[in-house]
C-alpha cells in the first residue's frame, strides 16, 4: 500500500527508536513534533527498541535530550523482558554477553563466570571476538539456556551499516545446535506484552519501524498494522527481497500523524 493508506482505526502505536525517531545523535526531521501530535490526538504510545548498547535509563535520557518526552514506563526494552524471563524461569545466575551499561538492567540476577543458568546475549560491537563467543558456546553446551536480547542482522551507525547482535547469536546457535530464546522483536511474546501494557487489541494497533523484517514483519505476524519508514536502515532492495509487504510505507515518522487523522 502507498503512503496514502488510512490508519484511522489505530488506537495504539508502537514506535521503534533508532532509525525512526533518531539516527545516531540526531532526531529525524519532524519526529519530535510528530510524537507530540500523536499524544495530543489521544493515541496510546509505547516506545519499543531492540537496541542493546545502552541501559533503559540511558535510553530515556537520550530521548529527552533529542526532544522526546518519554516516561520510563512507556519504554519497552529486550533487557527488561530477558530479566523477567529469567526470574519466571527460576534462573538465578547468568552470563551477560553485552556492554557494561546494559548490565544495570539485570538487577537481582547474579552474574557468574562459570556454570550459569542462562547466557544472555546483547551487543558488544567491535568487542565481539573468538574468546567471548567460545566462552558463551561452552556454557550453552554445558546446559545454560541461550537467551538473545534481539537477533537483528544489521543496523545503521553514524559511519554506515554495521553488524548487529544477530550474526553472533546465530554463530552460537549453529555451533551448539540449540536455538536461542529471542525476547526482543520480532518475537510474538514481545508484541503481546506491549499490547497488554497498552490495553489495546492487535487489530487496533500499529508498529512503525525502519526494519521491514524485525519491526514490520514481526508486528504483522502478531496481527498489528505494519508501517515502514524510509529512514534509518531502510533499503529498497532489502525490502523487495524480504517477502514482507508492509501495510503502508511512508517517508518518515513525520507522515504518521496524518495517516491516523491527528
Amino acid at each position: 500500500m502507498s503512503a496514502d493508506g488510512d490508519l484511522g482505526h489505530v488506537r495504539g502505536l508502537l514506535l521503534d527508536l533508532d532509525g525512526v525517531l533518531y539516527v545516531g545523535d540526531e532526531p529525524v526531521g519532524g519526529a519530535p513534533d510528530a510524537v507530540s501530535a500523536l499524544r495530543a490526538g489521544g493515541i496510546g504510545l509505547r516506545f519499543v527498541t531492540n537496541t542493546t548498547e545502552r541501559s533503559r535509563a540511558q535510553t530515556v535520557d537520550k530521548l529527552g535530550r533529542l526532544g522526546f518526552e518519554v516516561g520510563a514506563d512507556e519504554l519497552v526494552t529486550p533487557a527488561a523482558l530477558a530479566r523477567r524471563h529469567c526470574v519466571e524461569s527460576g534462573h538465578r545466575t547468568v552470563a551477560l554477553v553485552m556492554n557494561e551499561d546494559v548490565k544495570a538492567d539485570f538487577e537481582g540476577l547474579e552474574e557468574v563466570a562459570d556454570d550459569p543458568d542462562a547466557v544472555i546475549m546483547g551487543d558488544l560491537g567491535e568487542a565481539f571476538g573468538f574468546e567471548i563467543l567460545n566462552r558463551a558456546f561452552r556454557m550453552v553446551m554445558d546446559g545454560a539456556e541461550l537467551v538473545a536480547l534481539q537477533k537483528n542482522r544489521f543496523w545503521l551507525t553514524p559511519d554506515g551499516l554495521s553488524l548487529d547482535a544477530g550474526p553472533f547469536v546465530a554463530a552460537i546457535e549453529y555451533a551448539s545446535g540449540k536455538d536461542a530464546l529471542v525476547v526482543g522483536k520480532p518475537s510474538a511474546s514481545f508484541f503481546e506484552l506491549v499490547l497488554g501494557d497498552l490495553g489495546t487489541e492487535a487489530g487496533e494497533a500499529a508498529m512503525v519501524g525502519d526494519d521491514v523484517e524485525t519491526d514490520v514483519g514481526g508486528a504483522m505476524s502478531a496481527g498489528l498494522t505494519g508501517v515502514l519508514v524510509r529512514t534509518g536502515k531502510y533499503r529498497e532492495d532489502f525490502v523487495r527481497g524480504s517477502g514482507v509487504e508492509p501495510t503502508t510505507t511512508v517517508d518518515s515518522i513525520a507522515d504518521v500523524p496524518r495517516l491516523l487523522g491527528v
